[in-house]
């Protein structure tokens, strides 16, 4: 079973669709419990970085968080992804989940709109169990105004965007995190969810 975390970020119901779809059992929790008793968990989520860690931190996940991602894998979505980082700077420093090093800052592209949204390429960097069975050339769904920089070594995937723009992420471990949105990517979205869902099994 996966659990999402419900913590009040929105793009929850989506993300269970989307399981759904593929035949995962799946459940929208704001339990610790049941985060516990999960296989794996995901972290969606869409807004701004110091309004959810605040709400993380005020539902007491973020002790958890830290906690389930040394036995189980955990996959951050968008702005869930962001708060997997050190620290964002959204309107003002503030401190992440901390679970892969780096920041979280603004997209600054000359002649590029800000928001980046819409479809854009991957680009594989290194090797994530998350790419497995892709397609050459994906493509997958952005909506973002911020974005990770980080170390190479963590950066599965990228996307150009006026400059490079980390998209996929992974501590070669359990934890990983997709600034695009899965959900919405289609068949290679749906393939990059199954993937992660296949290694709750293991």
């Amino acid at each position: 079973m996966i659990a999402i975390i419900d913590y009040g970020a929105g793009n929850i119901f989506s993300v269970k669709n989307a399981l759904d779809y593929l035949g995962y059992e799946s459940v929208l929790t704001k339990s610790a419990d049941e985060i516990k008793r999960a296989d794996a968990i995901i972290l969606p989520g869409v807004g701004a970085f110091p309004w959810a860690m605040k709400m993380l931190n005020e539902s007491g996940f973020v002790p958890l968080i830290r906690e389930q991602t040394k036995i189980k894998p955990f996959l951050g979505i968008c702005l869930g992804m962001q708060l997997i980082f050190d620290k964002g700077y959204e309107f003002e420093e503030t401190e992440g989940l901390g679970l892969i090093g780096g920041t979280v800052e603004k997209l600054e592209r000359e002649d590029m709109i800000i928001p980046h949204m819409g479809w854009n390429e991957l680009v594989i960097q290194n090797d994530c169990p998350l790419l497995k069975g892709l397609p050459e050339n994906p493509y997958v769904y952005f909506v973002h105004s911020f974005a990770a920089k980080c170390d190479d070594k963590n950066i599965s995937a990228y996307c150009d965007y006026g400059g490079k723009v980390t998209a996929l992420v992974h501590d070669g471990k359990n934890v990983f995190g997709a600034q695009f949105h899965p959900e919405k990517s289609g068949e290679v979205g749906l393939q990059i969810l199954r993937n992660f869902a296949e290694l709750s099994k293991n």
